[in-house]
This record gives structure tokens, C-alpha cells and sequence, in this order.
């Protein structure tokens, strides 16, 4: 590698922002290649009638990580970013009315697990072992390793087989936990990063030990506020970040990068790309299939995809105190919802949601005696041919009227400013494959080795980060992704 080793990072969400500055910190001079006007990808920021609105990830439960990127740089992550843990995590509400608050104080947690059932308190012990073991491989031994030989994988294998990684997360929950609404309230966390609680390997449920040792957090101004806080760290190492520039191709000769092209015909030459962008579009639309050898079309094509999201974001003239900062909502079906979500793909009656309320924690987000919202649904990804152009606004009004009938008494009529983003958002303006709104669906059999490498098995010079890699989705999983670099990409020369 010639002197000041150049890498191009493609795209500005947690993972390429933290390859960034980790690239940086080794040495490399660093260009960040960002498609929006702003950096952030699914974490950007819309602003409009004074509101402003996170438009993806709202919940930060490990702050060590975004800590260490500050250290690599000389400064105090707490100097710049100023953190609250929420109590409770989140408020999960059933159909019928009844609601669990999920927090990190143990014994308010085993009491409102005995208000449903006495009997399950001794098994949350359980699961709260069962768990911890899977956190300490999952997260502790094998979060940052390069799963690029499959021998990395076999030989973590026994310790997770009798991890009980094997089985779903629902199904290692309903091991130790009887009660039917229990078994939602420790199962849903697979939803977050893009899974079905019912297929998703139960080495998911280390989300739960991860809240449960690190806390849930939000950070004040939003979560805007730690992207725009990365992105100067970026600046400090005398890097570069450009907005509204959208790579085309990256370029290949002989199996090996040399940089990329943009749409305008720009050529930047590179001796490291790292994508940030979806690993499957990467592959699929990035790079020529002649280049691939792996990761052809056919086998993208085969692969599953997480499900998409239908978001609501709006702001109302009124305040709604009642509210936490994190809500779930859940519908009077749970297996059968999530069979139509990800098996039937289609767009069901019913739905459950995400309701966040920023402004519980900081009214700065919404003008003085307002209150900011966006509600979330988990949706079919575009396979399900659903036209969103016609579905969208019918959609809205029916969750608003659920919203208004339940949690937000009155909703219809106080609403103030509002936009939507519906899953051909998702493949259209931020590049995921077939609008899914994870990347690859987290599967036993798309995890790990089975995954997109960081390092690409096809090009020399090619690596990824972000949510269609290892470790996978979630801010944790993507801020790690960019760890794993340290492991593969080579030292630039001196």
C-alpha cells in the first residue's frame, strides 16, 4: 500500500461513521461518501414545524461503545453528548389494556411479573441465566471476531450448543416462562433489529442482558446529536465528509479494489472501500456480478430479508403526560401477526407498534406545550407488492384512530405537522434490498459465517459494516461491525 493509505467509506449511518474514525485513528486518510444531505442514514434527522424527529434508532443501551470512538480521538464522549437512562425501558401495553413495565430494577420487574404470575418469577431467574451465558459468547467473546473462516464459527460452536443457541427466542422464553403474555414481553426484543422472535436464534435474547446491565438510554437533542457528534470527531482527525455524493460503482481490477466512481462521473481512487451501505445492494447493484463470486445475483436472490417499516412521525398541540418515552403496543395476535409480517407478507388488519415520545425526556424536541411523536409498524418488506403510494395515508388513519382510542385519547384532532416513511422509502432512498428495513433477516442460517464477511469473500480491498454484516443490526451491532475492521483491514503504510 502506497504512502497515506486511502479509504473510501460509502455511506454516513453508525457503522460507516464508526469505520471512519477507527480507520482514521490507525492512519488512513479517510473520504466518507454520504448519498443524503445529511449524514446519519437511518438515523437521519427531519426537522419541520419547530418538531424534530429522530427518524430510526431512539434507544442507546451500550454507551461504552460510542465512549470508546471519543477516546480514539482524544476527547470525553460526556463533554458533547449529554445521556438520560429512561425508567421505565419501555411501557408494553396488551390489547385488552393491561401493561408490563419493562425497567432494569429487579425487583419492580418481579413485580409485575408476579401481577400476571407468581409461578414465572422463579423462572425469569431462569431465563435471566440462560441469557447471561448467551451474552457472555454472543456479546463479550464473539461480538467483534471476523467470522471470514468457518473454522471461527466451528469452534465456538460447542460452547453455543449448550448455550441453547439453537432454539428461537420465543422458544428458549417459553422454556422458563409460562404465562402467554410473559412470553411477549421476553421475547420481543428480536423485533428491533429485524427479527421474528419465532425464528431468530436465541442468541437475540443477549438484547435483553445488554438493557439489563447497561441501562436504556436517550441522549438529549436526540439521537441526531450523537451522529452530528461522530461526524466532527471525523473532522478533528482532518478527515473528510461529503454529502449529497452517491457512489455508482465501485470500481474492481482483478479482483481488487481501486476506488469508486460517482453518479456524476467522479472517480476517486482508493486503496481500502468500506460499504456502509445494505451488504445486499452493495453486491447486488455496486459491484458487477462477474466480480462476485459468492454473492452472485441468484443467491441474493434466495436469501431473506428482515421485514420493512411503516413510520408516523407528528407532532401535536397538546401534551400527553400518561405517556413514557418508549411504548409498545401490542395486538391482539403475536404468532400470527408476525406469520403474516414475514411468511405471508401481507399487510394484516391488525398491528402492533412502537410508539416513542421523545419529548417525555426532552420538550426541547417540539415546540413549548407540544409533544413529539413517531409511531412505528412492523410491515411486510416490498415482496409483499403492497403499492404504498395508494396504502400509506389509509394506514396512517388507522393506526391514528387506534392511537386515538387507546393511549392518545383525542389524537385526530390535535395533530399539527406530519410525514411518513413506508418501505419503498427504504429501497429507494436508503438503498436496502427489497425495502427490508434490517438488511438480511436474522436467521440461524444468515448469522455469523453465514452473513456478508467484513471482509468480502469475493473482492480484496472490500469491506462492510452496518446491519447486513456481523454482528448485525441494532446501534450496538453496527458500531461493533466497525470493530471488526481492526481485525481485518491491514495497518496502512507509514
Amino acid at each position: 500500500m502506497k504512502k497515506s493509505s486511502h479509504a473510501i467509506v460509502i455511506g454516513s449511518g453508525f457503522g460507516g461513521l464508526a469505520a471512519a474514525i477507527r480507520l482514521g485513528a490507525r492512519g488512513y486518510r479517510v473520504t466518507v461518501l454520504e448519498r443524503l444531505d445529511k449524514p446519519g442514514g437511518r438515523a437521519y434527522v427531519y426537522e419541520q414545524d419547530g418538531f424534530v424527529f429522530d427518524a430510526g434508532p431512539t434507544i442507546v443501551t451500550a454507551p461504552f461503545l460510542l465512549e470508546e470512538l471519543w477516546q480514539l480521538c482524544g476527547r470525553k464522549f460526556s463533554d458533547d453528548i449529554d445521556l438520560r437512562e429512561i425508567t421505565p425501558y419501555y411501557r408494553i401495553r396488551f390489547h385488552d389494556g393491561m401493561h408490563f413495565d419493562y425497567s432494569g430494577d429487579q425487583a419492580a420487574m418481579k413485580a409485575e411479573i408476579a401481577r400476571f404470575n407468581a409461578a414465572d418469577v422463579a423462572g425469569y431467574d431462569q431465563f435471566l441465566e440462560a441469557s447471561a451465558r448467551l451474552y457472555e459468547i454472543g456479546f463479550d467473546k464473539l461480538l467483534y471476531v471476523s467470522f471470514d473462516t468457518v473454522g471461527k464459527m466451528l469452534k465456538s460452536a460447542p460452547e453455543l450448543i449448550r448455550a441453547q443457541f439453537y432454539r428461537s427466542v420465543y422458544g428458549l422464553v417459553s422454556r422458563y416462562i409460562k404465562h402467554p403474555k410473559l412470553r411477549q414481553v421476553f421475547s420481543f426484543h428480536p423485533l428491533l433489529i429485524g427479527g421474528n422472535p419465532f425464528t431468530a436464534t436465541a442468541i437475540y435474547t443477549l438484547i435483553a442482558q445488554l438493557e439489563r446491565r447497561h441501562g436504556v438510554h436517550f441522549a438529549m437533542g436526540g439521537t441526531g446529536t450523537i451522529v452530528n457528534g461522530l461526524a466532527k470527531l471525523i473532522e478533528t482527525q482532518g478527515n473528510t465528509l461529503r454529502l449529497n455524493s452517491t457512489v455508482r460503482e465501485i470500481r474492481v481490477d482483478n479482483d481488487k479494489v481501486t476506488g469508486v466512481e460517482l453518479e456524476d462521473g467522479e472517480r476517486i481512487d482508493a486503496d481500502v472501500v468500506v460499504s456502509n451501505a445494505d451488504s445486499a445492494s452493495t453486491y447486488r447493484y455496486l459491484l458487477p456480478e462477474h466480480a462476485r463470486k459468492r454473492w452472485s445475483n441468484s443467491k441474493l436472490e434466495r436469501s431473506r430479508y428482515s421485514m420493512s417499516l411503516f413510520v408516523w412521525y407528528f407532532g401535536t398541540d397538546r401534551q400527553y403526560p400518561g405517556v413514557p418515552h418508549h411504548m409498545i403496543l401490542l395486538g391482539p395476535r403475536y404468532r400470527e401477526l408476525l406469520d403474516d409480517i414475514f411468511k405471508h407478507k401481507v399487510l394484516a388488519d391488525d398491528f402492533s407498534l412502537y410508539l416513542h415520545r421523545p419529548t417525555a425526556t426532552d420538550p426541547s424536541l417540539a415546540p413549548e406545550g407540544c409533544d413529539g411523536f413517531y409511531v412505528l409498524s412492523p410491515v411486510p418488506n416490498m415482496d409483499s407488492g403492497i403499492d404504498w403510494r395508494e396504502a400509506a395515508e389509509p394506514y396512517r388513519r388507522k393506526i391514528c384512530r387506534a392511537l386515538s382510542e387507546t393511549v392518545l385519547p383525542g389524537l385526530e384532532d390535535h395533530v399539527v405537522t406530519s410525514r411518513m416513511l413506508t418501505p419503498d422509502q427504504f429501497e429507494d432512498r436508503l438503498f436496502s434490498m427489497k425495502g427490508a428495513a434490517f438488511g438480511l433477516e436474522p436467521v440461524l442460517t444468515q448469522t455469523a459465517w453465514f452473513r456478508p464477511h467484513n471482509r468480502s469473500e469475493d473482492i480484496d480491498g472490500l469491506y462492510l459494516v452496518g446491519a447486513g454484516t456481523h454482528p448485525g443490526a441494532g446501534m450496538p451491532g453496527v458500531i461493533s461491525s466497525a470493530k471488526v475492521l481492526d481485525e481485518v483491514v491491514p495497518d496502512p503504510a507509514t
